[in-house]
């Protein structure tokens, strides 16, 4: 199965339970925490009675691995990538990774927002892997699957001795995310960038606040990602902001996209680059529910828009990049820039700016959390 050799051995009995305080806490048939996917069977399951991981499950792994490569197959301009994550509490309804969630043997909705699987000895790991003869220091890439920094970072903290890891081994790397959690490490990625290239986005769809609560209910407001990239920004990195997703009869309008590519400009980006949602299976079925519920008169436009696959046709898709070019000039942004138009990542002085697309009709795409 597609989730072989994702696991070495378990950090403690099969499918022990433990509630965050080091004692097992048992489980109760039929709770999330008893039903052990069997893909995750050398897994220690752990809860956290706090406020900020009500009815969430991780399950803490010791994984073979911890570099990716992406199959050559792939348009992406990077063959490798580190996910120390698998699930994301960012609940993101149009999230194109949830459908991976089913090669463990969980579904792509409840499931992928509170059932994490964490690879708590990645940065272990990726010193290895990187202390390999046959390493070559290529560029990784960090939340191009699920999001780095979403809030089980802040209990496991993986990053910054990922960070490290990369830094020790002047292996250069690139960051997307949603999350504000970025700052934290803020001085590890200042010591990283003196040895070796290290790129920044912060992914901002949208500011409308009400709709940013619905359909990314576990992430920062884009008000605080947009103060983030000022923050990254004041502290001599060039960021960009990937626009995404914009959603169709949502946010796609002009004027919404002006506010939104206004706030990216204020907040100091160098380069935004615009996508339009795309849905693929898992994604595709959460989402559309959501949408009935919330914006049921779109349901008949979403059908005509996606009835021949995943992305939107390609005139729409041209009309959106079209209105977001404009806006960008007006404020101060070029993204006809190589760095707009190929790359969803910062790079700093002297780095050659790249990018995270995904087959497109139209432009290159680029992943999503």
């Amino acid at each position: 199965m597609r989730w072989d050799g994702l696991l070495q051995h378990g950090s403690s009995a099969p499918g022990a339970v433990e509630d965050g305080s080091g004692q097992g806490a048992g489980a109760a048939a039929g709770t999330p925490e008893a039903l052990l996917p069997a893909a995750l069977g050398g897994a220690t399951v752990r809860t956290f009675a706090t406020p900020g991981f009500a009815g969430m499950t991780f399950y803490e792994i010791q994984a073979k691995s911890i570099l990716n490569r992406v199959p050559d197959a792939s348009q992406v301009p990077f063959r490798w990538t580190v996910n120390p994550y698998r699930g994301c509490s960012h609940a993101c309804v149009y999230c194109f990774a949830r459908n991976t969630h089913t090669w463990l043997d969980l579904d792509a909705g409840l499931d992928f927002d509170r059932r994490v699987v964490v690879k708590v000895n990645a940065a272990d790991l990726l010193r290895r892997e990187l202390a390999a003869p046959r390493w070559g220091r290529e560029a990784i890439a960090m939340g191009t699957n699920v999001d780095c920094y979403q809030r089980a970072e802040g209990r496991y903290a993986l990053m910054p001795r990922i960070i490290a890891a990369l830094r020790d081994f002047a292996n250069p790397f690139s960051i997307l995310t949603k999350g504000t959690l970025i700052l934290r490490d803020l001085p590890l990625l200042r010591e990283a960038a003196t040895v070796t290239d290290v790129r920044l986005s912060l992914s901002v769809g949208f500011t409308d606040e009400a709709l940013w609560r619905s359909v990314e209910p576990g992430t920062p407001s884009p008000a605080r990602r947009l103060d983030a990239v000022r923050r990254l920004s004041d502290a001599g990195f060039p960021v960009s902001v990937l626009m995404a997703p914009v959603l169709p009869g949502l946010t796609d309008d002009p004027e919404q996209l002006d506010r939104t590519v206004a706030a990216i400009a204020a907040a100091g980006a160098v380069s935004v680059t615009p996508l339009s949602l795309h849905l693929r299976p898992g994604a595709r079925e959460w989402y559309l529910d959501w949408l009935g519920r919330e914006h049921p008169r779109l349901l008949p436009r979403y059908r005509e828009l996606y009835r021949r696959g995943a992305y939107l046709p390609a005139d729409h898709q041209r009309e959106v990049t079209a209105r977001v070019r404009l806006a960008a000039r007006r404020h101060g942004l070029d993204p006809a820039d190589r760095a707009t138009a190929r790359g969803l990542t910062a790079h700093r002085p002297g780095g050659a700016p790249a990018g995270v697309p995904d087959r497109a009709p139209v432009t290159e795409q680029l992943s999503l959390l």
